[in-house]
């Protein structure tokens, strides 16, 4: 007789967390399936130091088949669901279909760019979503550096983030030091990097006391930074601003949040702001082989009554857990629990020394909270650690190495990774206002 059929589909915090924990439990009494379009997880909350040369691109990946050992991945594309046939049709790296068949199924697709009706930001506008728009970046950033070495075109120079959460905060401050270290060989070329952000400051979904800091940081580093504004139309030219201003850039990047994944719309189940509803234990309602957990899902927040938790790396790493200990329960191995967890705080880190962040609700700011910050994603990364320590320690001692790779067109970058439907529907103030949700 075949084995039951575990499929996980997405490898990001959730799903990666939900392969490991299940390969753990269930070990050779059933097949678990990782289907993921990369053979790689991908340390979200790190990757602006690999756009801004910080760390090497490997650092932040780490391998599914190097690292889930009893689980086998499906190199592909989830295309569509058939919760009634019990089916994933996806598509691999080569355009083929697949189907795959399944006894439980972990849904843990995450999500994608969040859209808004700007004309010409689909057009002229790039993400910050995974490793080929962070290597896109940098290699753009140092090219139009040296570009603007020979024509003097300000424009070149001139850098412009939408969106002050966490991604486009950090994007911002580590920006900044790249251009700082590319214009020391430049004498006489200035680099204007703009965060503008229709919020009152930036970070506000941190403590008052984080913004502030935050928004210091980036002053005195030379950000400047644009609050309560909004970008009205985007051109190869510029940008035009909603106070009327048009601002000459050849750089436009956008990080005012993301949307869950549309594949979640195809199971036909009720849905919150666009993600899946599940019980407390993760599971859908009317099918409880099918759970779902991270982005993708709107997941009861037990300690807050009435509300679901948020679109972070934090809930979706435990939420994964707790999605492969209750489908592993579902098989008769162990008992299955609610899912439950208070925040731990926040980690902001912008560049050198300098961060901001809340462990447990303490503010901290400078070298304490840089300190702090990189002990956490030290702690909370499942590899490389070692790597990464020993690239932070070269950066501290070493000249910044700023070459273009060209291994990124910007043509294979396009921001509009959601569908067009899902675009122009509006977006609710209380939904994620930064960068990748999957993120601290």
């Amino acid at each position: 007789m075949s084995r039951t059929r575990i499929v996980i589909v997405g490898a990001g915090f959730a799903g990666y967390r939900a392969a490991r924990t299940l390969s753990r439990a269930v070990r050779d009494r059933a097949e678990v399936v990782l289907l993921n379009p990369t053979d790689y997880f991908l340390y979200l909350p790190l990757l602006p130091q690999v756009a801004s040369g910080v760390l090497e691109p490997r650092r932040v990946t780490v391998s599914l088949s190097g690292t889930l050992p009893r689980v086998r991945h499906v190199l592909g594309e989830a295309q569509g669901l058939d919760l009634e046939g019990r089916t994933v049709t996806y598509c691999d790296p080569e355009g083929r279909p697949g189907t795959l068949s399944y006894d439980r199924l972990v849904l843990a697709v995450g999500s994608v760019n969040k859209l808004l009706p700007v004309p010409g930001v689909t057009e002229h506008a790039h993400g910050f979503r995974g490793m080929p728009e962070a290597l896109y970046l940098r290699d753009h950033v140092i090219r139009q550096t040296e570009l603007a070495a020979n024509d003097r075109d300000p424009a070149r120079t001139t850098f412009v983030v939408v969106g002050a959460g966490y991604t486009g905060t950090e994007i911002a401050a580590h920006g900044k030091l790249l251009t700082d270290s590319l214009l020391r060989r430049h004498p006489g070329l200035d680099a204007r990097w703009m965060l503008l952000d229709i919020a009152p400051r930036v970070l506000p979904e941190l403590d008052r006391r984080l913004s502030k800091t935050a928004h210091k940081v980036l002053e005195k580093r030379g950000v400047e930074v644009r609050t309560g504004t909004s970008v009205k139309e985007a051109t190869a030219q510029g940008v035009l601003l909603d106070d009327g201003e048009f601002v000459d850039t050849r750089t436009l990047m956008w990080c005012v949040g993301v949307r869950p994944d549309p594949l979640v719309e195809a199971t036909g189940r009720p849905l919150e702001r666009g993600r899946l509803v599940v019980d407390p234990f993760l599971q859908v309602p009317g099918h409880p082989e099918v759970f779902a957990c991270g982005d993708a899902a709107a997941v009861p927040d037990a300690t807050k009554p009435g509300s679901y938790t948020p679109m972070t790396a934090q809930h979706a790493w435990r939420q994964g857990a707790t999605a492969g200990r209750n489908v592993a329960a579902s098989l008769g191995l162990g008992s299955r629990k609610p899912y439950k967890h208070h925040d731990l705080g926040f980690t902001v880190d912008l560049g050198g020394v300098k961060a901001a962040a809340n462990p447990l609700g303490l503010a901290l700011a400078g070298l304490p909270a840089a300190a702090v910050t990189r002990g956490y994603h030290l702690a909370a990364m499942p590899g490389n650690r070692i790597r990464v320590a020993a690239d932070w320690m070269l950066e501290a001692a070493l000249p910044r190495q700023a070459v273009q790779l060209g291994l990124v067109r910007s043509w294979s970058v396009p921001l509009d990774t959601a569908s067009p439907e899902l675009a122009r529907m509006p977006v609710p103030p209380e939904e994620t206002p930064d960068g990748p949700a999957d993120r601290r």
